[in-house]
């Protein structure tokens, strides 16, 4: 009997049989979920959804809401909801775990949902600001909101005239 069994779910597979386990659904992601999870998953989605035309979709371990690009995803985890809300501004909010700099027009935000009721204000708030920002950037990818705070780069040495640095210069006089 051919066959062989997939490196990335254990599953065996015939000769010939078609197998794409990198294939997935929302329903997928989301049946595993604790009753509670599961409410908080359906409350955030109906919500997303009635902003209005976007595409939303499951990618690897997560569910994406996009208009041209995604403007936050949701990562079911087994005791919380991951959400991922991409704006132009920095939160300074207890819900937020985390952020930092997504590109140069958007900011990246980390917030957990454990409860239906948590989908609420400000957080819808937010998904509807992410949402409207999508629309904005993808007319006038310029557009840099005047409240972001920017992410200071890495700090580098000049190069002098001939392509090296303040450290090989000073290694050189000593």
């Amino acid at each position: 009997m051919a066959g062989r069994e997939c490196y990335h779910c254990k599953q065996w597979i015939e000769a010939g049989e078609e197998h794409d386990c990198w294939t997935t659904t929302e329903t997928a992601l989301t049946q595993d979920l604790s009753p509670d999870l599961q409410d908080a998953w359906e409350r955030l989605r109906e919500t997303a959804a009635a902003f209005g035309d976007q595409r939303i979709y499951a990618s690897h371990k997560s569910v994406m809401f996009s208009r041209k690009s995604c403007y936050f995803f949701v990562r079911p985890k087994s005791k919380f909801l991951e959400v991922c809300i991409f704006l132009g501004r920095t939160l300074k909010a207890p819900q937020v775990r985390r952020f930092d700099r997504a590109s140069k027009n958007k900011i990246f935000h980390i917030i957990q949902i454990r409860h239906r009721d948590e989908v609420e204000a400000p957080i819808t708030d937010w998904l509807r600001e992410a949402y409207e920002l999508s629309d904005m950037l993808a007319s006038n990818p310029d557009t840099i909101r005047a409240n972001s705070t920017p992410k200071p780069g890495p700090k580098r040495k000049k190069p002098n005239a001939t392509g090296k640095g303040v450290a090989a210069r000073k290694s050189k006089r000593r």
